[in-house]
């Protein structure tokens, strides 16, 4: 959605009460301004698609008990916590954050781990890796692009592409929720024990073929 520049002529006590509200919510408030003009003329901005979707991924969350979510009323990104079936039961926490503009990449997910661990960390780090192949073998070429991914210190970061046709917010947050419990479910069954790579493998692969919506 294109901007352009306006000059309004507004109460001093509106305009403190915008910036008290704006400050609240944490943006500007010029955003503000135009996110409750939006919600009074029930327009569609893109951060109002964003919370649309992530109010539909809380709810796919909240009867979890595997991922336990965090969504922030107004936020572009919503966290989830999982405990790993590992020694001293450590956590992961998954971070999706969804982007204004969309054309390219609507998102991004990050993986945050912090442990003193060597062995663990190795353990993660080597899994991370092995989600990286897998994903350039077996959905890069259905999405006709690589998939841009990083592993740094404590995260693992991957861009969320973009479909390339329309989507509601529904279908969007059910493939984010679909991915997310996919990723945590093949990391526990790795780190344990239970699954093999060519087990994790063939799951991946099985769980992508059925997907009308690939991210």
């Amino acid at each position: 959605m294109k901007k352009a520049l306006f000059s309004l002529m507004l109460d001093e006590d509106v305009v403190r009460a915008v910036d008290q509200l704006a400050h609240l919510r944490g943006c500007s408030r010029s955003a503000l301004v135009n996110q409750l003009l939006a919600e009074q003329l029930n327009l569609m901005t893109p951060e109002r698609r964003i919370r649309e979707v992530l109010q539909a991924l809380e709810s796919l969350f909240l009867p979890d008990a595997e991922l336990v979510p965090f969504f922030a009323p107004n936020a572009l990104s919503m966290s989830m916590k999982s405990s790993l079936d590992y020694k001293y039961r450590p956590t992961v926490k998954y971070e999706v954050s969804l982007f204004r503009g969309g054309e390219e990449a609507i998102g991004e997910l990050s993986v945050l781990f912090r442990t003193q661990s060597p062995e663990l960390l190795g353990a993660l780090q080597s899994w991370f890796r092995f989600w990286q192949r897998l994903e350039e073998r077996c959905l890069a070429p259905r999405l006709g692009h690589p998939i841009r991914s990083s592993l740094g210190e404590g995260r693992f970061t991957r861009t969320l592409s973009s479909p390339g046709r329309d989507f509601t917010a529904e279908e969007l947050a059910e493939t984010l929720s679909d991915y997310v419990h996919l990723f945590d479910r093949l990391l526990k069954g790795s780190l344990s024990g239970r699954l093999t790579p060519a087990e994790a493998e063939a799951e991946y692969a099985a769980s992508m073929e059925d997907r009308s919506l690939l991210i």
